[in-house]
């Protein structure tokens, strides 16, 4: 990248464009401190008082999953992989959140945890929730620091400030408004941040393909390029997985990516989750992330197509730059597929539209690090501080302890921004860590709520187990005694995981004592009374298209409509 800078990256902002930035970090800092006034507890620090409508959540949902490897990842996918990028959104994102508003809200709600790792304490007791919150925490102080390293090198490329400048002020503004509002703070700048992006993204798509004489245009293009027509369908994305075998490829993204890295991400990462538990009702839990859904099946076209446009329109991305990139060379240009999206904004937009694209990159980086932040606050104040190093003391105690703990993390998040700087593809490297740390947690987690029987010891030995599998496949990887180009790594190690965390699980559970049967009611599915499980249909969660049922039931026959027609 420092290359590129070098060349011609740098962009030409005047005072418009730094106006409007400036505005926008004003404004930012602003709903930090009205936020503030709603804190008086720490469950409005942590969960905003539950008391937040769907319409809020569920674009906060999606607004925190648009961080920097989000948006710059998927677009960097596009110019090196095309269309089949977009099983990320319709096989690996979507399906999971219904999964998540039908089957496991009623859970999460209903019960009043905090957090995750809280439920898996009442369901497996402290080892199995001491793993989960360790590991969680670890998880998501890895991915701020790969959204802040993001940050920091398009900062440094558009604007030509140094690099550490660029990660203190960053770091700084997100942790003014996370530490000073919390939660409220963070998800109300998620919707704003979701608008932004959009403003951003949506005329790059347009301009892009006006000038490469639209669709058609774009389609004979990148048909005669390197990569070739393969990346104009969805399916098989062998170029994604790195199978040469198209059944392996469908059987990598439909096992891999769409249901063990996909549920295991969005069904159990609290980043996502604790936006839905900020909910004001049941209905509304429930309806966020099937809300989130409709953008969600959106975004390929704002984000990933202007990665393809860029893979056949920018010079430093063309011909045999590209074969280069894609056979795991360097180009001679000096650019990676990390900078399509930058190199697109430079050549396609005007002063004026520089700085509302370039506040929505820096809103991107900021919403998926402030749910970093929000969410490790949660865990490490409820899950590890309190349940294990000072438990009994009063709430205002845990309140500052969340603000203190914000802190702490982001200056950790400065320090693992290096360790993503290693990565050419940083979307390789968060499918990696969620082969990890997401995936044995899904097992471990659908097995625990549908199977009684499951005992405290296997939900601890699973998730360890599980996690220690995808790390072997990682490091087989890495060492090359096993090809995985691509993020075939990922799949594989994700579907590693989840097989042998299920394997350990049941083996381990046949030898040991399960819990009485009268300690997993709200917790496991068949010991459930129907009636908690269901949701209010008078008063503000009244209406046809307030039920959940319904609203998943249309976003799913439109993601196969999707999937077919691309």
């Amino acid at each position: 990248m420092h290359v590129l800078a070098q060349a011609n990256l740098r962009i030409d902002a005047n005072a418009v464009d730094y106006a409007l930035l400036g505005f926008y970090f004003l404004l930012v800092l602003g709903i930090g401190y009205l936020s503030r006034r709603q804190v008086s507890t720490s469950l409005d620090f942590f969960l905003s008082g539950r008391s937040l409508p769907a319409w809020v959540t569920g674009l906060a949902f999606i607004a925190a999953n648009l961080g920097a490897i989000e948006v710059m990842g998927m677009s960097a996918n596009g110019a090196q992989y095309g269309m089949p990028t977009a099983h990320y959104f319709w096989i690996g994102a979507v399906p999971a959140m219904l999964f998540l508003g039908i089957v496991m809200m009623p859970f999460y709600y209903g019960s009043k945890v905090r957090s995750v790792p809280e439920f898996m304490l009442r369901r497996f007791g402290k080892p199995a929730h001491l793993v989960n919150g360790i590991s969680f925490a670890l998880a998501q102080i890895l991915i701020a620091g790969a959204n802040l390293f993001l940050l920091a090198s398009v900062v440094n490329l558009l604007l030509g400030w140094p690099i550490w400048v660029s990660i203190m002020l960053a770091a700084a503004i997100v942790l003014t408004y996370t530490a000073l509002g919390g939660l409220s703070a963070a998800i109300y700048n998620e919707v704003l941040q979701f608008f932004v992006i959009v403003a951003a993204l949506l005329p790059l798509t347009i301009v892009g393909l006006y000038k490469v004489g639209g669709w058609q245009g774009l389609a004979q293009a990148i048909s005669e390029g390197p990569g070739g027509s393969q990346q104009l369908n969805a399916w098989p994305g062998s170029q994604l997985t790195g199978f040469s075998s198209n059944f392996l490829s469908v059987l990598g993204l439909v096992f891999g990516l769409g249901f063990v890295l996909s549920f295991g991400y969005w069904t159990t990462n609290f980043v996502e989750v604790q936006r839905a538990m900020a909910s004001k009702s049941m209905s509304a839990a429930r309806r966020t992330p099937i809300i989130g859904a409709f953008p969600k099946l959106l975004m390929p076209f704002i984000v990933i197509v202007p990665g393809m446009i860029a893979g056949v329109t920018v010079t430093e991305l063309l011909g045999e730059n590209k074969a280069a990139l894609m056979r795991g060379q360097a180009a001679d240009s000096g650019a990676t597929f990390n900078d399509a999206l930058l190199l697109l904004m430079r050549d396609l937009l005007p002063n004026g539209m520089l700085g509302i694209a370039i506040a929505g990159l820096l809103a991107s980086f900021m919403a998926g690090m402030a749910a970093n932040l929000s969410s490790f606050n949660t865990v490490f104040t409820y899950d590890i501080w309190q349940a294990y190093l000072r438990k009994g003391r009063p709430d205002e105690y845990y309140l500052g302890i969340g603000r203190v703990v914000t802190v702490a993390a982001t200056v950790s998040a400065i320090g693992t921004a290096f360790i993503a700087s290693t990565y050419s593809n940083l979307m390789d490297y968060l499918q990696q860590l969620f082969s990890f740390f997401n995936a044995p947690l899904f097992a471990t987690f659908i097995l625990g709520m549908f199977w009684k029987r499951m005992t405290p010891t296997a939900g601890w030995t699973g998730l360890v187990s599980g996690t220690g599998a995808a790390v072997v496949v990682f490091l087989l990887a890495e060492t090359g005694v096993w090809d995985l180009p691509g993020q075939g790594a990922a799949f594989v190690g994700a579907g590693a995981a989840f097989v042998v965390d299920i394997a350990v699980s049941v083996a381990v559970t046949y030898g040991s004592r399960p819990k009485p049967q009268a300690q997993l009611v709200g917790l496991v599915y068949s010991l459930t009374p129907k009636e908690s499980l269901r949701h209010s249909t008078t008063g503000e969660d009244a209406g046809w298209y307030r039920r959940p049922g319904l609203l998943a039931g249309i976003a799913l026959a439109l993601t196969v409509v999707l999937n077919i027609v691309f």
